[in-house]
This record gives structure tokens, C-alpha cells and sequence, in this order.
């Protein structure tokens, strides 16, 4: 499970109904196997190396609190690493911030279950999140069905909103990732037909609002990106997602078509067709074009990633609109989530 240095911030102590408050949770137990490459470093180094958001110094105050073994016995001071030692951090329990925990049901056929997520509920644990994310509340509210656990089948960011597919059984879920992984066929905005008119296996639409004045289009006016997408250098996470650099031999190809809606004063509306699921895809396909979301406090026009910014940040509105995709017996399903705030 990944983290974040900062807690994300904290909505106002009187929250809306339908809120989860912050509590504390549990903690959490990391788990690493030192590789063969990893076998002479120390405890703090290693760990440094390894969840580059925190000093060497952080770890260094958590090896002495105990909260590290190697291979079952406590560390309270640093020790050189052999190949095959198991260590374990025992992350003490912290305070998760207040989410959104209320969401429409949009399909539900017994194994299919698609809902309407809000903006600001994060989907897996990660970022600061254990408790407070759909997973978890799938499995307190779904625990005991007899047709099993409906489980999340994808991602959508903490702060976008919209259709968010889930699944109860697993080969359910492994047939609909594949889809919404890597979607072929065309790129036009709300075309039903694919290549050489075979139906494309899914197709995702959002909404969004950007940064306005940036586009050089009419409204009704698309644009094809195909920016690759990589993992750059980012303090304090190490690495991180952004427009891919010239040369880059571990780029990921991605695959955009955005429509401008209508333009505004405060805000330009879009519509943006997917037709690959890379990591944040949407946010830095429209800064690559020097259009960035509106209020995104990580991407940059261009597509960079502003240093100290983090993932898991809100500000900016994103919503998963439409979305047809073929059920494991080959039917077709097609979703439409109720418009959001802002986004027509």
C-alpha cells in the first residue's frame, strides 16, 4: 500500500451527510524481501532507497521505535542486509482524513455492480488511506451477500468522480479489466462503431474542465494526443507518471481524443475519449497540449509534474461520464453516470 508524506487535507469538522469523519485506523505492516542486488546495504538505506518519500533520517527514528524486524526480531539499531531477509514495518495507526461515503448504484445484476463514486473518496487503499476507500466500504456493506464481495475492477482517481466498475466474480473481473485497460477502435466522440465497423470492446468518456483560452479549437471541435506516458524523477516521491521524455525506452503508448464542448471565461469544457488506461492519463494528456485541468495542483502545462505536488490532490473536476463495455457472455452494457456539478 503506498503513502504520502502529508495527510491530505481535512475538510471543514461539520461535514455533509453522507461523510465519513476522520478516525484513526489500525495500521499497517509493509512487507520486503531483500533482493539479491540488495544484499550489503543497511536497514535505513534500503528503506530510503526503496519509499523514497521519506529521509534516511525518518528511518532511522523508526528503527529505533521498534517498528522494524528482519526475519521476526525487532531492529533498534541499523544492520547490514543478506539476500532472502524478510523485513517488516509496522506502521503505527493514523489519523485518515474525512471522505465522501455516499454514492448512487447505476447497474447492479448480481455480479455487475457499476455506482456513481464521489469526488474525494479514494477507490484502493493508498496515499494516506486505509479505511476510508471504496474497497472498504464495499466489503463492510457487501460482506455478507450471498452472491459474494463486489470488488472494484479498475481505478479512478480520489477526486474524479463517476463510473466506477466493480464485479463479484473473478473471472468477471479479470475479463472487464482487460477491456478497460487497453480499448482499440475509434476515437470519435460518441461513435458507436469501431474499425472496419467491429464495436470497439469498451469505450470511456469524461468530462472535464481545464484551464480555458489554451485550446485552438471551435466548440465541437476534437483533437487526437497521443503523448506517451513514463515515470519521472519527483521529489518527494521518487518517481512518478508525467508525459513521457524524448527517448524514453519504458514510455507507455496512450491514446486520447478530446472534444471542446464549451468555452468560458473561468473554464473550458471537454469531453475526452480514452482509449488506454494509463496512470492519470486524462490529467496529463490535456496538460501535454499546454491545457492543464482546472486546479490540478500536480500537472503542469506540458505534462510535467510540479515537484512537491502529490497524486492524491484535489482541486480539479473530473468526471467518468459514459461507458459501454461487453459483459463476459458478449452483450453489450452502456452506462451513463448523472451529470456532476460543472460539467453539463
Amino acid at each position: 500500500m503506498g503513502w504520502s508524506i502529508e495527510a491530505p487535507h481535512l475538510p471543514p469538522l461539520s461535514l455533509p451527510p453522507g461523510w465519513l469523519p476522520a478516525e484513526p485506523n489500525d495500521g499497517w505492516t509493509y512487507r520486503d524481501r531483500i533482493p539479491p542486488s540488495g544484499a550489503g546495504l543497511g536497514v535505513v538505506a534500503f528503506y530510503a532507497e526503496r519509499y523514497g518519500h521519506s529521509s534516511p533520517a525518518a528511518w532511522e527514528r523508526r528503527l529505533v521505535a521498534g517498528e522494524i524486524s528482519r526475519n521476526g526480531e525487532i531492529l533498534r539499531a541499523d544492520v547490514t542486509l543478506a539476500g532472502g531477509d524478510r523485513l517488516l514495518w509496522r506502521r503505527p495507526p493514523w489519523a485518515e482524513p474525512a471522505v465522501p461515503a455516499r454514492w448512487g448504484v447505476i447497474h447492479d445484476d448480481g455480479d455487475l455492480l457499476v455506482i456513481d463514486k464521489p469526488s474525494g473518496l479514494p477507490v484502493l487503499p493508498a496515499g494516506g488511506f486505509l479505511e476510508h476507500t471504496v474497497l472498504r466500504l464495499l466489503e463492510r456493506r457487501h460482506g455478507d451477500d450471498p452472491a459474494g464481495l463486489p470488488r472494484p475492477v479498475h481505478r479512478l482517481g480520489r477526486f474524479t468522480s463517476g463510473l466506477l466498475v466493480c464485479a463479484r466474480r473473478p473471472a468477471t473481473r479479470a475479463s472487464l479489466s482487460a477491456q478497460l485497460r487497453e480499448s482499440t477502435g475509434s476515437m470519435v466522440s460518441g461513435a458507436s462503431g469501431g474499425v472496419g465497423g467491429v464495436a470497439p470492446p469498451c469505450r470511456k468518456l469524461y468530462r472535464a474542465l481545464l484551464v480555458p483560452g489554451r485550446l485552438a479549437l471551435a466548440a465541437g471541435d476534437s483533437l487526437a494526443i497521443t503523448t506517451p506516458i513514463g515515470r519521472r524523477p519527483h521529489p518527494p516521491l521518487g518517481e512518478i507518471w508525467c508525459a513521457a521524455a524524448a527517448g524514453d525506452p519504458g514510455a507507455l503508448p496512450a491514446r486520447s481524443r478530446l472534444t471542446l464542448l464549451e468555452s468560458g471565461s473561468e473554464a473550458d469544457l471537454v469531453e475526452v475519449a480514452i482509449l488506454t488506461g494509463r496512470p492519470h492519463q486524462i490529467r496529463i494528456h490535456c496538460a501535454a497540449l499546454g491545457a492543464p485541468l482546472r486546479g490540478d495542483p500536480l500537472y503542469l502545462a506540458g505534462g510535467w509534474a510540479r515537484p512537491g505536488g502529490l497524486p492524491g490532490e484535489g482541486g480539479y473536476r473530473l468526471q467518468a461520464r459514459w461507458l459501454r463495455l461487453h459483459r463476459p457472455d458478449g452483450s453489450v452494457l452502456e452506462l451513463q453516470a448523472p451529470p456532476a456539478e460543472g460539467l453539463g
